[in-house]
């Protein structure tokens, strides 16, 4: 009776250890599994995460691409009218046929008068451009991504400083030819000013010798950019 009382006692203690390490499996697979659907719940959020900031990285980077190309193309423009006006400008100076100068005066005013709005529109866009390349900059933690952008807002800076120039040096060739005249100096004519314009002189090449240094500045952050190999990464 003894002996089969412990038997019992035997396979109901067994029966008990048994159950016990199988709710104990069947527990710790219960949490295996809530920490794996975890962490793959985290991890597709940080993929969709990392998705979102790429896509964002590309939107903004084509965005900002776009602003920079108006900028230069209002500057080719503002350069075009420049050019020209400082062309008449100096016919004007040598010219002492009344008619050829009058002509040659008011073109050059005109093209200044073109010029201006021109590099004024450029300038903005410059701007607007380096906000842009700031926000794309802010997309990425590739380091070559970032030295790459850097160099593009260092472009636009370069490009807002360098319109702001050339349209302060249209503003003061406006004036230059403005003031041109024709006057009669020992029976001979002699083309000069009707006022005295040495500070406006001063000033206008003041911001073309500025203009110079500074378009050294911008062509080499836009040879470098031409030179890196941007993409190469990506693909």
């Amino acid at each position: 009776m003894e002996g089969e009382f412990s038997k019992n006692l035997f396979v109901m203690l067994l029966a008990i250890m048994i159950g016990a390490v199988v709710i104990t499996y069947f527990v710790a697979d219960i949490v295996n599994r809530s920490t794996i659907d975890t962490l793959k719940t985290q991890h597709d959020v940080e993929i969709e995460g990392i998705q979102t900031k790429n896509e964002n990285f590309v939107s903004h980077f084509i965005e900002s691409t776009v602003i920079l190309d108006k900028a230069r193309e209002y500057r080719a423009f503002g350069n075009y009218h420049f050019d020209l006006a400082f062309l008449w400008y100096q016919s004007a100076l040598s010219e002492t046929n009344s008619t050829l100068f009058d002509s040659y005066k008011l073109r050059g005013i005109d093209n200044c008068t073109n010029a201006m709005p021109k590099y004024d529109y450029s300038n903005k866009n410059f701007n607007e451009a380096e906000e842009y390349f700031i926000v794309t900059r802010s997309n990425t933690t590739n380091t070559k991504y970032i030295e790459v952008i850097n160099i593009y807002i260092n472009l636009t800076k370069s490009g807002s400083r360098l319109t702001m120039l050339r349209y302060n040096a249209s503003k003061y060739l406006k004036y230059l030819t403005e003031n041109l005249t024709i006057k009669l100096i020992n029976d001979t004519l002699v083309v000069g000013y009707m006022e005295n314009m040495t500070d406006i002189l001063f000033l206008f090449n003041q911001s073309m010798n500025g203009y110079q240094g500074e378009l050294d500045i911008y062509e080499e952050y836009q040879d470098e950019i031409d030179e890196y190999e941007f993409f190469d990464e990506i693909r």
